[in-house]
């Protein structure tokens, strides 16, 4: 591996794995009242995006990162909408 790819798997893990602490205090407190929906909305649009970005470019640090962001974030999403 390049230190190009290395590079972005590293902030790729950063950012990805930024929102796995949202995640959690969504899931164990049953409440996402603070996490407005259209941030969720367009930052899952937005991933979605980047992740066709991604694949488009056969970039593995992108597509990684978006996938995992995306399964994170539609989950906090889901979270949201059961936990009204």
């Amino acid at each position: 591996m390049d230190f190009v790819t290395i590079l972005g798997l590293a902030a790729a893990t950063l950012t990805t794995f930024a929102f796995l602490p949202q995640l959690i205090k969504t899931w164990q407190t049953k409440s996402a009242k603070d996490v407005s929906y259209s941030m969720l909305i367009a930052f899952n649009l937005g991933v979605f995006l980047w992740l066709i970005y991604g694949l488009y470019l056969q970039a593995l640090p992108i597509i990684l990162a978006n996938s995992v962001t995306l399964f994170f974030n539609l989950i906090i999403l889901c979270l949201k909408i059961r936990y009204k």
